[in-house]
C-alpha cells in the first residue's frame, strides 16, 4: 500500500508549507532575534509538538471518514486544491511586496516557551486545514495503520528539522541579514511550490 501513498508530494507540500513564513515561523524568527538560540529552540519544539498532532488527528480522522464515506474524500481532494492556491497566490503577493515582515517575539523559559509555541500551533485554525489538505493529496483512502505511521513520521522529522533551523537561522545576525535579504525569492519559490501541487491533483483527477 505504500507505493500508492504519494510520500515526496507530501513532503514537498509539507516542506514549502512550514517553511512559507507564517504565525509559526515568524514567532520563532522574532524569538531568536530577540532572545537567544535556547529561547528559539524551545519555541520551536513546542510548535513541532503541535505540529505532530494535527498531523496524527488529520491522518487518522481523514482515514475513517474516507472509508465511510468515499465522496467525502473527493471534496477534501478539490478543497485541499483551493486551499493550496489560495496558500500561492498569498505567497506570490508577498514576493511583489517591499514591505518589510513583521516578527513576533515570545518571552519565558523554556518550559513557558514550549507551551506558547504549543498553543500557537494548536490553536491554529490553518494548521488543520492544511494537513486535511495535505493528507487528502497523497494519502489514499485504506491506507493501512503502517503506512500512516510513516507517512506522520517522515513529516514530523521534516517539521522538526524546519522549525529548529529557523531558531538556528535567526539565531545568527548574518544569516538573518542574509534570509530578509533574499525574502521575495523564498516567497516566490513557496508561491511556485504551492501553485504545482495545487495543479498536480487537479490534473490527477481529470485524467483518471
Amino acid at each position: 500500500m505504500l507505493l500508492e501513498i504519494n510520500l515526496p508530494l507530501i513532503l514537498i507540500a509539507a516542506l514549502v508549507a512550514s517553511a512559507s513564513p507564517g504565525p509559526a515561523t515568524l514567532a520563532i524568527a522574532g524569538t531568536s532575534m530577540a532572545s537567544d538560540r535556547a529561547s528559539g529552540l524551545s519555541l520551536a519544539l513546542g510548535i513541532t509538538t503541535g505540529s505532530l498532532i494535527w498531523s496524527v488527528s488529520a491522518a487518522l480522522g481523514l482515514g475513517a471518514i474516507m472509508l465511510a464515506n468515499a465522496w467525502i474524500f473527493e471534496v477534501i481532494r478539490y478543497f485541499g486544491a483551493a486551499y493550496l492556491m489560495y496558500l500561492a497566490y498569498k505567497s506570490a503577493r508577498s514576493a511583489i511586496s517591499s514591505k518589510e515582515i513583521n516578527v513576533k517575539s515570545m518571552t519565558g523559559n523554556k518550559r513557558t516557551l514550549f507551551t506558547k509555541g504549543l498553543l500557537l500551533h494548536v490553536t491554529n485554525p490553518k494548521a488543520i486545514l492544511f494537513f486535511g489538505s495535505l493528507y487528502s493529496l497523497g494519502v489514499p483512502a485504506g491506507s493501512s495503520f503502517q503506512d500512516l505511521v510513516i507517512v506522520i513520521s517522515a513529516v514530523g522529522i521534516q517539521s522538526f528539522l524546519i522549525f529548529h533551523g529557523y531558531a538556528l537561522l535567526f539565531s545568527s545576525k548574518a544569516m538573518t541579514r542574509l534570509y530578509l535579504r533574499l525574502r521575495r525569492w523564498f516567497e516566490g519559490a513557496f508561491a511556485i511550490g504551492f501553485g504545482a501541487a495545487s495543479f498536480k491533483i487537479l490534473t490527477a483527477r481529470l485524467q483518471s
